[in-house]
């Protein structure tokens, strides 16, 4: 059974579970939209049994996370965050944060992607479920020249992105919006699975408008820059840049949120001993519809890891 811990972070808390020994090499689960640390109840245990440490967040805004204090859920500060988890989570004394793996799905896939980019020197690997690399999405989009080569993927994308704008709706219908809406993305998403025990973990993550607010503000700060902090450049900048270390990136092949094929360029853009698999007859939430398989995927490339078995990651984890 997971634990539930409350990580105290500069200006913030962050609430947590947590599988396996308190000393164990460290490994971060980072959920997506709209979920929980529920969907690493599969995962967690079998980190923990080989010994890992496995922490998953509940996400800024997330119940029984709070709303961010300054309002602030731009991509480079969910990034910020699991950094400042990091430092939180070390040993006393200790000179540097624990080197973590990461494991992201949906806007965690991409929350590990950016922390991967920007500071290397503290991952092991990062694990990305459902959503390409940034550094892909980026080659695709920018500069311009780049948006219009790739226009026809972006198109063929976009009946699946229709939630994003209904997250730009005015934020006094959220409470009439929010459950609404839930339900929505979960039936189109997981159309093959069994998602009621998920869906009601996502209601209590977003229990009012205050949390609907701040789970829909990761969509409005994405895609709208009045909203991005001038304190965040530098991060904003880092966290697109092409990854140093070892890369696992999985993909459902019936994906009813992100299309499998705005990833086809993922391996041009691997550092060595990375992968990247579509995964046939799996769609978006793919570590829940078969997790054996999945995390099965997950548990041998990280045995496979240059100096990533589990002694030496626990001894560079120190």
């Amino acid at each position: 059974m997971a634990e539930n811990l409350t990580i105290p972070l500069p200006g913030r808390t962050i609430a947590a579970q947590a599988w396996g020994p308190i000393d164990g090499p460290l490994v971060l689960l980072l959920h997506g939209f709209p979920d929980s640390p529920h969907t690493w109840r599969h995962l967690g245990p079998r980190l923990a049994e080989r010994g890992w440490r496995a922490i998953a967040p509940a996400n800024r805004g997330y119940a029984p996370t709070g709303p961010a204090p300054d309002g602030n859920y731009e991509l480079a500060a969910l990034v910020r965050d699991v950094l400042d988890i990091q430092d939180a989570l070390a040993a006393p004394g200790a000179r540097a944060p624990r080197r973590a793996l990461l494991i992201g799905h949906d806007w965690g896939s991409m929350i590990a992607s950016g922390a991967a980019s920007l500071a290397p020197d503290r991952f092991h690997a990062a694990i990305l479920l459902a959503v390409p690399p940034l550094p892909v999405l980026l080659a695709r989009a920018w500069p311009p020249r780049r948006l219009a080569r790739h226009a026809r993927t972006w198109l063929r994308q976009a009946p699946r992105s229709w939630y994003m704008l209904a997250a730009q709706a005015p934020l006094e219908r959220v409470p009439a919006l929010s459950h609404r809406f839930i339900n929505e993305i979960w039936a189109r998403w997981a159309p093959a699975y069994e998602y009621d025990a998920d869906l009601a973990a996502a209601h209590r993550a977003l229990p009012d408008a205050a949390h609907c607010r701040a789970a829909l503000g990761y969509y409005r700060a994405l895609w709208n820059p009045l909203r991005w902090r001038t304190s965040r450049a530098p991060e904003r900048h880092g966290i697109y840049r092409e990854h140093r270390v070892p890369i696992l990136y999985l993909h459902g092949e019936r994906d009813t949120c992100v299309r499998a094929d705005l990833g086809a360029s993922t391996p041009d853009h691997l550092p060595p001993a990375s992968k990247a698999r579509v995964v046939k007859g799996l769609g978006h939430f793919l570590h829940l519809e078969e997790p054996d398989r999945v995390n099965g995927a997950i548990l041998r490339f990280v045995d496979g890891l240059p100096g990533g078995e589990l002694d030496r990651a626990g001894q560079a984890s120190q």
